[in-house]
Formats: structure tokens, sequence, C-alpha cells
């Protein structure tokens, strides 16, 4: 069975979805970010080196697959670690749509470089997934942030809307010009060695206990990762970045909701609003 580039998109926005609700979960039980990411990425490594290993594919231009491996494992690293930190400062609603706000970075860069033609339609469904992520954004309120080092949390969320446009902009070059499976057996070593290199600066209380709460959320991301990080490598390699990265980039909506439902987040009818039109939209 073979997917277009449009529904490739919303099976990596579900998948993605659901995995970055585990971000809420490692936050919430106080899990040592660079255990989870670092079993994450693990395990994404070993699923996927057993993937290209057990196929015929020849990868081309290696250089080029270590470059942007490099540079993509380094952003996403950095951008998962301060993405699960953020969320011990500031709730879900707020982080979420913030971070999406990389959409708009890569959006521009992928008209200006990449020259993706865009239908009045199509574009219409950016300015409005856009403006969808900005009026979360910007629905903060004070009691929510009341007893929370907030400085920290938007300094964090800011450093990790940039490495993520970094990362899903090295994603469109890799899914173009080598294997797939290769970059991402590569890309998730790196960023596996990466995360381990931190542990120790992000060790809590509790150690073992947390340590283990870390590793079944981290081996559980790793499967939903796999499968939605090659879904979208494999919807940026035949359709637009900017329009795949606008549809995939809504993701934020499953976790806000989850963090909703599970811990009784609260919701606004600007909150309600948003996520309403971003349903319509996708």
């Amino acid at each position: 069975m073979t997917f277009n580039w449009y529904v490739l998109s919303l099976i990596a926005l579900v998948l993605m979805g659901t995995q970055r609700f585990l971000y809420k979960i490692s936050a919430q039980r106080g899990c040592n970010s660079a255990w989870t990411t670092f079993t994450f990425m693990g395990t994404v490594t070993v699923i996927s080196t057993i993937f290209f290993l057990s196929s015929s594919e020849k990868v081309p231009a290696i250089s080029i697959l270590i470059i942007v491996a490099l540079v993509n494992s380094l952003s996403f690293t950095l951008g998962t670690l301060t993405h699960m930190e953020s969320l011990k400062h500031l709730p879900a609603n707020i982080v979420y749509p913030i971070i999406r706000l990389n959409a708009g970075i890569v959006v521009i860069f992928s008209l200006l470089f990449f020259h993706d033609d865009l239908s009045i339609y199509q574009s219409i469904g950016i300015v409005i997934s856009i403006s969808v992520i900005v009026l979360l954004a910007r629905d903060a309120d004070e009691k929510e942030l009341a007893n929370r080092n907030v400085k920290r949390g938007f300094f964090l969320v800011f450093i990790c809307m940039i490495t993520g446009a970094i990362a899903s902009i090295s994603s469109k070059f890799a899914a173009m010009h080598t294997d797939k499976m290769a970059f991402m057996a590569l890309s998730y070593f790196i960023g596996t060695m990466f995360s381990f290199a931190l542990r120790n600066r992000l060790e809590t209380e509790n150690k073992e206990g947390l340590k283990r709460d870390a590793v079944i959320i981290g081996v559980t991301m790793g499967f939903l990762n796999f499968a939605g990080f090659y879904a979208f490598l494999s919807a940026i390699s035949i359709g637009p970045l900017s329009i795949v990265i606008s549809v995939m980039g809504l993701y934020f909506v499953i976790p806000i909701i989850l963090s909703r439902i599970i811990y009784s987040e609260r919701f606004t009818m600007k909150r309600v609003f948003g996520l309403t039109m971003t349903l319509g939209n996708a």
C-alpha cells in the first residue's frame, strides 16, 4: 500500500503527538531528561539499524549523510532535552504552541530555498496553522505560572523552538539526498551518545526509581518516534516541506488535550477555539 505525502503527514502528526505527550509524563514524574532521551534515541537507533542492515539499499552521498546526520542529531537532541525540561517549569498548553512557532521559520526557509509551489488554498491553510499556534501561545494565565521558574521555562522553550527548526530543515536535505533509514540510524546514534554524555548534569533524586520510569517512557517514545519520523521523512521526500511541516506541526493538539484530560490543565474559550480551528484546518 502506498500513501501520498498528505496522508503520511497525518500519520506523522498522530504518532509524533502521542510521543510528545510522553515528554509531559516524563516531566511530571521528574525523570532525568537525558536518561529518557538516551533510551528513546537508543531504541530508534537499534530499530533503524536493523531495518537498514536487512535491506539491500546502498547509501548515496555518504558525506552529505554524515553532515546532515550530525546537524540533525545535535539539534534534535538539544531540542528534546530543552522540551522536556521546559515542561517542568511551564504548563503543556503554553509550551507546545510556542515551540511549534518554529513551523513559521521552516515555512519561510522552505519557500525561499526550496521554492515550494503553493496553491491559494494551501497558503491559507499555512496561515491558519501558524495563526492558531500564535493564538494558543499568547493565552497564558498568571495562576498557571505561579510557583514556577518562568524565565528559565521560556528560555528553554526558545532554544527548543530554534533547534526544532534546524532539525526539520536538515531532515528535508536528508530525505532528498540520502537513504532515510541510514540517516535515522546515524542521526539517532549520535543523539544517543550526546544525551548519555549529559545524563549526570540532569540527575534527580530517587535516581533508581526515576531511571526505571525514564527507561520505560523512553522505549515507548522510541517505537512511536521511529514510525512517526519515518512517515515524516517519507512525506517531505515527495511533498513540499512548507505544507508538510504545517500539517504535522499541529501534533501539539494531542498532548494539550491529553494534558487536560489526565493532568487537569485549564482550558479557556480561546484555547478551545484555537484547537477547533486546528482540527478543521488539518
